[in-house]
């Protein structure tokens, strides 16, 4: 009675197959949270925040050449991010890590002292980060392996 397609799709619509997120595309909305995964997420939260504090550093000492290597990084910790956990949200905790660091950076002080200086640099940062962060959230992802069947001899 369990075998067929009707048994592939009563798996796939929310029983052990969907619900770890393997399954099928949006499956791990309906399986609780798992501690590695929020470790994981929030590791890649605070990350986002040092690479931007960083970038936000490196980018205006050495001005052309600090300037690729923050986006590089920025764009290294995004692109590992989605591919470690292989969710969009694996781009979205750095991304947010990242854009929080650099807002609270430049908002300065209220004597006037601030991280970004006034010119190109900072602009191309900014805006480049975000670039960068949308493109790795939106780029299609290498096609999984099929899963082998549990049947045995097919």
């Amino acid at each position: 009675m369990g075998t067929g397609a009707g048994a592939a799709t009563r798996a796939g619509a929310g029983g052990v197959a969907g619900a770890g997120g393997r399954g099928e595309p949006g499956g791990w909305l309906a399986s609780p949270p798992r501690p590695g995964r929020i470790a994981a997420y929030l590791g890649l939260l605070l990350l986002g925040a040092v690479v931007g504090t960083a970038g936000a550093l490196v980018q205006g000492g050495w001005f052309p050449g600090g300037l690729v290597l923050a986006l590089v990084a920025s764009a290294g910790l995004f692109y590992g991010g989605v591919t470690a956990t292989g969710t969009s949200f694996g781009v979205g905790a750095p991304a947010a890590g990242w854009l929080i660091a650099v807002i609270f950076l430049s908002l300065g002080r209220p004597e006037g002292d601030g991280v970004f200086a006034a010119g190109l640099g900072p602009v191309v940062y900014l805006l480049g980060g975000a670039v960068v962060a949308v493109m790795c959230a939106t780029m299609s992802r290498s096609p999984q392996p099929a899963s082998e069947s549990g049947r045995l001899g097919k």
